[in-house]
């Protein structure tokens, strides 16, 4: 290890360590000044009500955000893949292995190791559009949460947060825990049946395509919901997911309901193997548990960037950076997208199908904490301002090395109001392997399916577990 990242690992850990005795394990009294406040409104102020700068930069090569929902292209259909709204959209110029250090300043660590390590990874840059506007509730929630919200760290260390409801509860972040917290109670869409493809990449390009049916229910942002009947310290997220290929292994399900905040309760999970015929917990269905399907090339508190229990790291609020980031990923949803596409013959992307933008994010830095386990010493996350979703992650091994590169190409939902990933892959530089997480492109994603909440229990698992 450099001197220099020894060095920035133990300010990292001192300044993770001497917060989190601050804290303890009360909550932490940093609510909003009324000031603060007096910055964020929907219209007319500094802020958004998401605590996004709504002005661009000087340059001029980030807009304004504007409360103006993407317009719907004209055809679309409701629950078919959805159309690029911006097809005419041209790249401005291409980041190559030749000239990326003209553009250092505006690419993460991880960005900057893929040129190095890859000599054709390349980065088609586009005009930058601030799609990222919610329902009207979503910002109201915002701005209701804003004066009240607090975090609070429990003795075990999870930090977590209260008096806050259906959207981002501290749009103006104070410290790493508020900051991380937004992530956690970022707008999300609340229900969603869709077939997914999971596929561990060889060097070669070689690959098996493992397809799931993921259901999900999320009830955090869901307008039908009123505040008195949600308590966000009972099961939140609703998770069911079936494995339907490779045939050889069909039929596993796993289970897990998770509440909004990990305070009060922590993951509950099942899985079933179709070979015994049998719902068994599963306590390992979280932290750095190699997720499905991976072939350990991603951990499971990876999936959408981070998900599940926060308490084996500290995190700290770097601040606020111009990046190029996956956005608008409409090329890479659209039904034509399939793996053998977009997975190239060296095994990584091919490049013509993403799309990056310069955008504002928030970058927060986690280091593990010591006397915990896991398999990354550090990560370093950039959110998107505008909707605080996990665009990159920085992912570094025990000895402070650059190791994994995270991205998560999110497409806004303009029909339903709500993002999702569109596509997730992250890079092994040291295996010189890839991970990559698509839509199936045989079945849009449906956001309209519903069912009762004892869908998601043992007992249905036990009724619809075959073979």
């Amino acid at each position: 290890m450099s001197t220099t990242r020894s060095s920035t690992v133990k300010k990292a850990i001192a300044f993770a360590g001497a917060f989190a005795l601050a804290v303890g394990s009360t909550a932490v009294l940093a609510k909003t000044t009324p000031e603060e406040q007096a910055n964020l409104a929907l219209e007319g102020t500094k802020l958004t009500p998401a605590g996004a700068i709504r002005a661009g930069n000087k340059e001029g090569s980030i807009p304004a955000w504007k409360n103006e929902p993407i317009v719907v292209p004209t055809g679309f259909k409701t629950g078919t893949y959805h159309a690029d709204p911006f097809p005419d959209d041209k790249v401005l110029f291409t980041i190559t292995a030749q000239n990326y250090q003209e553009y250092a300043d505006k690419l993460s660590e991880g960005q900057r190791e893929m040129f190095k390590t890859y000599p054709d990874f390349t980065m088609n840059i586009y005009p930058t559009r601030r799609t990222a506007v919610f329902n009207p509730y979503i910002y109201d929630a915002a701005l209701e949460n804003a004066p009240k919200a607090e975090v609070v760290v429990t003795e075990r260390g999870i930090v977590a947060f209260k008096d806050a409801r259906k959207a981002w509860a501290f749009p103006v972040p104070h410290n790493g825990n508020e900051a991380w917290m937004n992530q956690a109670t970022r707008p999300i869409t609340p229900w969603l049946n869709s077939f997914e493809t999971t596929m561990a990449v060889t060097s070669t390009g070689d690959y098996v395509v493992n397809v799931l049916n993921i259901q999900k229910r999320e009830k955090w942002s869901d307008p039908d919901i009123a505040g008195v009947d949600y308590d966000p310290s009972k099961d939140s997220l609703l998770y069911y997911q079936t494995l339907l290929a490779p045939a050889k292994l069909a039929g596993q399900v796993v289970l897990a309901r998770d509440p909004a905040r990990f305070s009060d309760k922590f993951r509950s999970a099942w899985a079933y193997s179709p070979g015994q015929r049998r719902v068994k917990r599963a306590p390992q269905i979280v932290y750095d548990n190699p997720l499905t399907a991976s072939d350990g090339l991603a951990t499971t508190d990876q999936k959408w960037g981070f998900n599940g229990p926060n308490d084996r790291f500290d995190w700290k609020l770097v601040g606020r950076k111009e990046i190029y980031i996956p956005y608008n990923a409409y090329k890479l949803h659209n039904a034509n997208a399939t793996p053998d596409k977009v997975i190239n013959a060296d095994g990584r992307v091919d490049q013509k199908f993403a799309r990056y933008e310069l955008h504002r994010v928030w970058v927060i830095d986690s280091v593990l904490k010591e006397g915990t386990s896991h398999d990354y010493g550090r990560r370093t996350f950039y959110l998107d301002e505008d909707s605080w979703w996990i665009m990159l992650v920085d992912g570094y091994d025990r000895r402070n090395q650059i190791w994994r590169y995270w991205e998560s190409h999110d497409v806004m939902y303009y029909d339903i109001g709500f993002m999702n990933a569109a596509a997730e892959f992250q890079y092994d530089m040291q295996a010189g392997r890839m991970i990559a997480l698509m839509w199936d492109k045989k079945n849009p994603p449906d956001f309209s399916w519903r069912v009762e909440d004892n869908y998601f229990t043992p007992a249905s698992v036990r009724r619809h577990g075959v073979r």
